[in-house]
């Protein structure tokens, strides 16, 4: 992932720079990295394997081996979906012997949440 696919989903960008998708219109550029991570998210088995990464928390991992038994689907295809979801930046891996432990990038989560949030109307003061 680039580091402009990074800052479309709020990694390293704070809210005030970085406005959700009713607030302003993304330029051509924003629009195309940002499709990649919801490309990768567009399929209901790497949505799962998000779902299963993401719900370990922030910081927590999990091995492939605990991933694979929860699909009617090969290893090799597994881990062919994770390989997807890390290049749209969305998860990490490292390689523990002959297993290979995933997790949810730090942020992603939340940069997506803020993006896709309604705005909210100024208040009005009075």
């Amino acid at each position: 992932m680039s580091k402009r696919e990074a800052e479309v989903v709020g990694r390293g960008r704070d809210a005030a720079c970085c406005p959700g998708l009713s607030a302003a219109p993304l330029d051509e550029d924003q629009a195309a990295d940002l499709a990649k991570v919801f490309k990768a998210l567009g399929d209901p088995v790497r949505l799962r394997l998000m779902s299963m990464n993401a719900s370990r928390g922030e910081g927590g991992e999990v091995c492939v081996c605990e991933l694979t038994p929860a699909f009617d689907l090969s290893q090799p295809t597994i881990s062919h979906h994770l390989k997807l979801l890390r290049r749209a930046g969305l998860v990490d891996c490292e390689r523990r012997g002959t297993w290979v432990y995933y997790w949810v990038l730090p942020g992603v989560l939340d940069g997506l949440a803020t993006f896709l949030a309604p705005a909210r109307p100024a208040a009005v003061s009075a």
